[in-house]
């Protein structure tokens, strides 16, 4: 049985990344190391004048093929995974002049740096990692006897290790940094079988074996609740605009449902096209509850909070211009959480500072609403995969199914409210005028129900706003999946809605438009259906 302290008398060094290599190798010198090394990292050590051993002097052979082949060898692996008490790996050791490599120091071809620099598919693939995920994958193996070592972080650990157990690492470190070494070879091959499965056009179910990879970029207090532990990872690639391309320019940590909420608002808000118009989401628990277009930021944000102010309070606020000193002023005069924009004025970026708690993010772009991609979701047992929902109603034809075609300005108010709805949990309804909603009915068990609990929002925020009468009246309506009865559409019509938005395709469609026709109601289908669960 190995001991549970594995002493460190040879390692091999092979880094693309060289930050705190020169001290690292000093100190492993200084504590009796012999030290090997490849290519770059060996010219780097001697250049520090550290005395090393470069890998071919145990291999025999030079490096070739551009560097693709030099630690593919007996010289290399035997040494890593030869078990130290074992009798006929001592024997083969011996017979084969292999020395034993006790701490291995690797890590890979920067694959994930290189895809997300939008490099061309020649570069990517010279930046694939063959020998070091190989050598890192036998070292974990052998982690009784070998410390493997594939992240920076882990240099002063081993260090401390040495110190503390005269020149030997202890199995409880080995375990914990073999651990992770698997960890890393398998991010790096999912970041690697991602790209491949894009370049090729791969559909979610022509894929036998998935991998999902990612890099820690933040631990967090807990997740949605206090007793559950959470993380946030970034997974590999050219990042889409949002949470995982924000600098957090002050405010509290960000907890896991800030993030949660803050992506549904980034997503949603990207919707709207920064040139054409400018827009303000706010969500709150990952639905929006007020959402506009405007003039400007200013105008847009007080359309959007005037839909539900009471939910507001507290919630995400998303916007999809750089936020200026404007909209920043009326921002923070009611308790919010999160402001995420594409950018801020150096104006604005101070006024937020006056509250010290409130986060604000700039992302660095808006996302591409029409951008292809793939969404996951854990279930028991397993985890689901599908395309994005990158359905945009501008590009829908819709279809008139009424006596009565709608109005241009209720057209351009039902595409705005199948937008919005696109980004409410299902069942969704959503009531819109002059391009800001006025109620939302989000993820009821049925659709009547959303429909009625957004028009007695619509009704809410009229007597917010001193007004005499609903918000809905005079409104259009939009719903992520069809009508499965007329009494949904009703209740729209009772509200005072004037026209509808939704795919259609229930078996009583022709049901739902003779109700519609029967209200005096347009209504149009798109043939798209949008449901968010």
């Amino acid at each position: 049985m190995a001991s549970d302290l594995s002493r460190i008398s040879r390692a091999l060094l092979s880094v693309s990344d060289k930050t705190g290599l020169v001290e690292f190798a000093r100190a492993l010198a200084a504590r009796g190391v012999t030290l090997v090394s490849t290519g770059g990292t060996h010219r780097t050590l001697r250049d520090a004048g550290l005395p090393v051993t470069e890998v071919s002097d145990l291999t025999g052979f030079p490096e070739m093929m551009d560097g693709r082949v030099k630690t593919l060898h007996p010289g290399v692996h035997g040494g890593l995974l030869a078990i130290r008490d074992n009798p006929e790996h001592q024997a083969a050791m011996l017979a084969h002049g292999i020395a034993a490599i006790d701490l291995l120091v690797v890590n890979l071809y920067p694959f994930e740096a290189t895809l997300a620099a939008g490099k061309p598919a020649d570069e990517c693939i010279e930046n694939i990692d063959i020998g070091g995920p190989a050598m890192i994958r036998a070292a974990a193996k052998n982690h009784e006897d070998v410390a493997v070592v594939v992240d920076v972080a882990d240099y002063a650990t081993v260090l401390a290790d040495l110190d503390a157990h005269d020149g030997a690492v202890t199995r409880a470190t080995r375990r914990r940094l073999a651990q992770k070494a698997y960890a890393r070879t398998a991010s790096y091959d999912a970041a690697i079988a991602t790209w491949l499965a894009g370049e090729i056009d791969a559909a979610p179910d022509g894929q036998t074996f998935r991998a999902l990879g990612g890099t820690l970029a933040q631990g967090l207090r807990y997740g949605e609740n206090p007793h559950m532990k959470a993380a946030f990872y970034r997974t590999a690639g050219a990042a889409r605009p949002g949470v995982a391309t924000a600098r957090q320019l002050q405010g509290k940590e960000l907890s896991y449902n800030n993030l949660n909420d803050t992506d549904a608002a980034y997503e949603a808000v990207s919707e709207f096209d920064p040139v054409r118009t400018a827009a303000v989401v706010v969500v709150k628990h990952a639905n929006p509850c007020g959402v506009a277009e405007g003039g400007s930021l200013l105008e847009a944000y007080e359309r959007a909070l005037r839909c539900d102010p009471v939910s507001a309070f507290g919630g995400i606020v998303a916007l999809n211009r750089t936020l200026d000193a404007e909209a920043a002023r009326r921002i923070v005069e009611i308790f919010t959480e999160v402001i995420i924009a594409p950018d801020a004025t150096e104006e604005a970026v101070a006024i937020v500072a006056a509250k010290k708690n409130l986060r604000l993010l700039t992302a660095g772009g808006i996302a591409d609403p029409r951008a292809p991609g793939q969404a996951w979701r854990t279930v028991a047992g397993g985890f689901l995969v599908q395309d994005r929902d990158n359905a945009v109603v501008d590009d829908m034809p819709l279809k008139v199914v009424t006596k009565r075609a709608p109005t241009e300005a209720e057209l351009s108010d039902l595409r705005f409210a199948f937008r919005v709805a696109k980004h409410v949990k299902s069942n969704a309804i959503v009531y819109a005028r002059d391009g800001a909603t006025v109620g939302i009915g989000a993820g009821q068990m049925s659709r009547v129900d959303s429909s009625r609990i957004a028009a007695w929002k619509a009704a809410e925020a009229a007597k917010a706003a001193g007004l005499p009468e609903s918000l809905a009246r005079g409104a259009v309506v939009a719903s992520d999946a069809f009508f499965p009865f007329a009494d949904g559409l009703l209740a729209a019509a009772e509200a005072g809605a004037t026209a509808v938005i939704q795919p259609g395709g229930s078996m009583r469609d022709d049901e739902v438009i003779r109700a519609a026709d029967e209200a005096g109601l347009a209504m149009v289908l798109t043939g798209h259906r949008h449901f968010r669960h």
